[in-house]
């Protein structure tokens, strides 16, 4: 089994070897050797993109913030997120001389307890008119309180609990689709294209994995007969496999980050547990596949995030800059952050202007149209279905 994992892992690295150097295709829909994937939109063709017309104008000094995990756990999420951001900025800034704007990076480590320190810098920092971001629930719930007060407009590119437009804020916007969207569209995937009666549901302890599992459990109804719990940073699961193996479930769905899946995956397999494996999309990273080395392959991974492979232009934009392909919730950031930059380009130069440019904004995007409700949430909230085949995460089927 050892000798197995190790060439699996060799193997592994080699694949992502060429894939940092662009002789293979990553994350993203790809399949090696071949272009898009069958059923991945197209970039629509009045999408609005962060150039503009060229003609914009701001004062020195106008930025907008990131605030999200950079280095903490889960960073990979986030970098994925920050860079699209940075992309979106630097086009801007290229094609508009006379409107400048500084991205300001804040790392809040990405869990709620070192978020607030770096948040509140941004909101003391005045020329910081807007934010992208925060990458997680946890995060968001805990400085959304002081962000709403300050009255800086925030979106989020990929934190999907649902209560949190529900707090009242007046701030906040999501710019994808809630697990209100996106639980009971696997729990239908689950039952009708799996075509499982009896499924574990697996959850972590953050209010991303809390939230998820209830809306899927809601969706399965009795078929959701296993209910297990892990902690965050959990790496040892003997106890959690004793409990599957017992229940043998049809499939198992795993609600949380790739930071515990890997390792749990990989220690399901050696025990010789081969039922379908389901994760959200905050294992949908292709560091999930790097760290469970061999053991991903046929995991299935949901995402109210659109295939980026039809993006042509912005990924092989975002691939240059940054030597990889878009990952997870790139789109969506790199939307979010035009939102933001097609205000300053109006010659908007305080928050409350900014604030009201969004909620009142209505456009397509790359990922979907961007119109929001009273409570922040979308009109438009598509998901999909990845899978990993071998080492590289592709598009498998729009699900709701």
């Amino acid at each position: 089994m050892i000798r197995r994992r190790l060439a699996a892992a060799g193997a592994l690295v080699a694949a992502v070897a060429l894939v940092l150097s662009g002789c293979a295709n990553q994350e993203g829909g790809q399949q090696q050797g071949g272009g898009p994937q069958a059923g991945a939109p197209a970039q629509p063709s009045d999408a609005v993109l962060p150039a503009g017309n060229g003609q914009g104008r701001c004062a020195p000094g106008t930025s907008i913030g990131y605030a999200g995990t950079i280095a903490g756990q889960n960073a990979a999420l986030g970098i994925a997120i920050v860079n699209a951001a940075q992309l979106a900025v630097d086009q801007h800034n290229q094609a508009n001389p006379n409107c400048q704007v500084t991205l300001v990076r804040a790392d809040t480590g990405g869990t709620p307890d070192t978020a607030t320190g770096p948040v509140t810098a941004l909101i003391n920092n005045p020329q910081v008119l807007g934010l992208v971001g925060l990458p997680f629930s946890g995060e968001s719930r805990a400085v959304g309180p002081a962000l709403n007060a300050a009255g800086i407009v925030n979106i989020t590119p990929s934190a999907t609990n649902p209560g949190l437009t529900q707090n009242g804020w007046t701030n906040f916007f999501r710019g994808l689709g809630n697990d209100a969207v996106q639980g009971p569209a696997i729990g239908r995937y689950i039952q009708q294209r799996l075509n499982a009666q009896k499924v574990c549901i697996i959850k972590d302890d953050s209010d991303y994995g809390i939230g998820l599992a209830g809306t899927v459990t809601q969706a399965l109804g009795p078929a959701a007969s296993c209910q297990v719990d892990v902690k965050t940073n959990q790496r040892e699961f003997s106890a959690v496999i004793g409990q599957v193996q017992q229940q043998a479930p049809q499939a198992i769905f795993y609600s949380g980050y790739y930071q515990e899946a890997a390792p749990l995956i990989q220690q399901l397999r050696d025990a010789g547990v081969q039922t379908t494996f389901i994760g959200p999309d905050g294992v949908k990273d292709e560091q999930y596949v790097v760290n469970a080395a061999g053991s991903a392959d046929g995991s299935l991974l949901s995402c109210p995030c659109v295939p980026q492979e039809g993006f042509t232009d912005f990924s092989n934009a975002y691939r240059q800059a940054f030597g990889v392909a878009p990952q997870t919730y790139s789109a969506e950031s790199y939307d979010a952050t035009t939102i933001l930059l097609r205000g300053l380009d109006q010659g908007i130069a305080d928050r409350p202007g900014l604030l009201n440019h969004v909620r009142n904004y209505n456009g397509q995007g790359l990922t979907k149209r961007f119109q929001w409700g009273p409570t922040g949430e979308l009109t438009n909230t598509p998901v999909w279905m990845y899978r990993v085949q071998g080492n590289t995460i592709v598009t498998d089927t729009q699900i709701g």
